[in-house]
């Protein structure tokens, strides 16, 4: 599989993020890490990596050849933040907050790609399994 260039990846990320009204500082830094826990994408001949750095340290490596997840991972973490954002603006009251977080993020999910959703449902399928939903707290 071809690995693409960092300029190809942001290029990517960039037009990705359009779709979703994505706010930039939300995205990943292509070559570089921003630090205080702000993912950063670094590419070598073979891999693709999804790099997270907190105060210098390295907390988080995510290493991939396939750009689809690459960009899951990117979409991810983006979509949940945004979600939570509306969450706190639109909030329920008596209802677990991530019953509306986890329906805004697989909306922005969907939106940018149906197996994207699909995959983040499983995963939301799962948490609920271990923690369901709490309403009325």
């Amino acid at each position: 599989m071809k690995i693409l260039s960092l300029a190809t990846i942001r290029k990517k990320t960039t037009d990705i993020a359009r779709i979703i009204n994505a706010p930039r500082d939300l995205l990943p830094t292509f070559g570089s890490t921003r630090d205080f826990g702000n993912p950063h994408i670094e590419v070598d001949k073979k891999n693709y990596h999804y790099v997270v750095v907190e105060r210098g340290i390295e907390w988080e490596r995510s290493t991939t050849q396939n750009l689809n997840e690459l960009l899951y991972w990117i979409f991810n973490d983006v979509t949940f933040q945004m979600a939570c954002d509306y969450e706190v603006k639109n909030r329920v009251n008596n209802q677990d907050f991530r019953r509306e977080l986890f329906r805004k993020q697989l909306e922005f999910m969907k939106n940018i790609n149906s197996d994207f959703s699909k995959k983040l449902e499983e995963e939301i399928r799962e948490i609920l399994k271990n923690h369901p939903f709490n309403d009325n707290r």
